[in-house]
């Protein structure tokens, strides 16, 4: 493992040259980056017990990545010993913190730390971070890895706080709850409940399912990755990076021509959107149902999945597909529009998370030059960096997943691009033995025309989304988790963009 540079400048004040917010695969992948250039002094802030983030946080019955595991995995650590093409929670969470482990990330890691705040002093040039104990860390840089499937979102229905039976957000399970013999009411039917809601269905005396949008699903078979097949990966050089740039080529394929270039494959999305209504009518019998399980919007327009096993649940006599509205929750069931009230005894909110929202990317308060925070000059100006990493006002900050910052199907794609694009700015300030790095204003606003130009192709412009109730539309009509590029160019644009789009001093 390389070792850390020499300072060329007295660092004697600060607690550590970088402050790393979240230990979840963003926040490993910085630190790993980190150390293979020579960047060792640096802490990884959690404010869990663990590293893991989504994976160490979700634990709801069914969990498993939707993305292919071969392409959702560092590049440099390909785990041959995947279960299944979909792997189960748990196996991504020893994967966390096998690489941590590994790749000598551990030493670095403070664990049962929540940032609260960090600020920047402009007259000492450095960062000073806030935490819920009371306790700082004063450094240089700062870097923000907290993803952003964080915060959980409650329902927001007028009588929640009445509600005497039990509550469980889908990202925070209580294992401890016996389900058997109870009345659930269900609310949510994306991502996570097509997964967990076929694991208890049988247990419950009766479930009701408040679907607000649905969303478009492809039929998935279970694959499990053989003994054999795992040999193959373990010891033959070269397969499973070779199964995995497959893996990554096919899916960057679906994502990028249906969401970034939809405008010219409108053809694509409509024909899968027909296998889909089929996936649906084959597997649902009452017709009736099966269209209130139909999107009415273009498919890409909300974060679409894959299942076998959601669509049969709505077969059950015990299990009931609600559409009409939500008006209220009272002390035992959920009121509807049509003025019905369903009596409950567990309520289940899969209602996602807080997703660019104020205050949620970061989950922290970041305070910039003049004391501006950064969610107010969001607010002012939409959301918006430079290559999704940094943000003029903000120096020595970057951000793992800043707007505009994914562009491949696999969040491991975001990582590497934008570790690359953290690690060249800071080679670059040690080279010129500069200590202050921020992106011009001018190269902030070209960056942006630029995404907003090649907007008009996505589907966000191009498709129709108006009733798709999508997290990737912000408060301001912006869609700022998909860049509008390949991750081809992305990945080179990480490694090649010149550094003449930031100012660089020592101070």
């Amino acid at each position: 493992m390389a070792q850390a540079a020499v300072q060329d400048y007295d660092d004697r004040e600060l607690d550590f040259e970088i402050v790393i917010i979240g230990a979840g695969f963003s926040g490993i992948g910085t630190g790993i980056r980190l150390l293979k250039n020579g960047f060792g002094d640096f802490v990884i802030l959690e404010k869990a017990e663990s590293a893991g983030g989504t994976w160490r946080d979700n634990t709801y019955p069914g969990l498993a990545v939707d993305v292919p595991t071969l392409s959702y995995s560092y590049s440099f650590e390909q785990n041959p010993h995947w279960s299944n093409l979909y792997a189960p929670g748990p196996e991504l969470k020893a994967y966390a913190d096998h690489c941590v482990n590994k790749y000598g990330v551990r030493p670095h890691m403070r664990y049962g730390v929540e940032v609260t705040k960090t600020v920047y002093d402009e007259a000492r040039n450095v960062w000073v971070t806030h935490t819920a104990t009371g306790q700082t860390f004063t450094s240089r840089y700062i870097v923000s890895a907290t993803g952003f499937l964080t915060l959980p979102k409650m329902p927001d229905v007028p009588g929640l706080e009445k509600f005497k039976g039990k509550i469980i957000h889908t990202s925070r399970w209580d294992h401890s709850y016996d389900f058997k013999g109870k009345k659930v009411g269900w609310i949510g039917t994306g991502a996570t409940s097509i997964q967990a809601i076929p694991e208890i269905a049988d247990d419950v005396e009766h479930m009701d399912v408040y679907q607000r949008t649905p969303i478009w699903l492809l039929p998935k078979s279970d694959m499990p990755i053989s003994p054999r097949l795992q040999n193959i990966f373990a010891n033959i050089p070269g397969a499973q990076r070779l199964a995995r740039i497959m893996t990554v080529i096919m899916t960057d394929i679906v994502m990028i021509n249906l969401l970034v270039f939809n405008k010219y494959f409108k053809a694509g999305g409509k024909w899968i959107e027909g296998k889909c209504i089929e996936h649906i009518k084959r597997q649902v019998t009452d017709p009736a149902i099966a269209e209130k399980l139909i999107p009415k919007y273009d498919f890409g327009c909300k974060r679409p999945s894959f299942t076998n096993k959601f669509y049969p649940v709505f077969n059950k006599e015990n299990v009931e597909l609600v559409t009409d509205p939500i008006t209220g929750i009272t002390e035992n069931g959920i009121v509807t529009q049509d003025g019905t009230e369903r009596q409950i005894d567990t309520l289940i909110a899969a209602t996602g998370f807080q997703v660019f929202e104020k205050g949620s990317v970061p989950t922290f308060s970041i305070v910039g030059k003049g004391g501006v925070a950064i969610s107010d000059w969001w607010e002012e100006n939409r959301y918006q960096a430079f290559e999704g990493a940094t943000v003029p006002g903000y120096p020595n900050y970057f951000m793992m997943f800043g707007p505009y910052s994914v562009c491949t199907a696999s969040f491991f794609g975001m990582i590497d691009t934008q570790s690359t694009h953290l690690v060249r700015c800071l080679k670059e300030a040690r080279r010129r033995k500069a200590n202050y790095v921020e992106v011009t204003k001018a190269a902030n606003d070209a960056n942006f025309a630029k995404v907003q130009k090649r907007m008009h192709t996505t589907i966000f412009n191009a498709g129709d989304c108006k009733a798709s109730n999508s997290y990737y539309f912000d408060r301001h009509g912006d869609n700022p988790i998909i860049r509008p590029v390949t991750g081809v160019e992305m990945w080179l644009k990480s490694r090649f963009f010149s550094m003449n789009n930031y100012s660089f001093a020592s101070k």
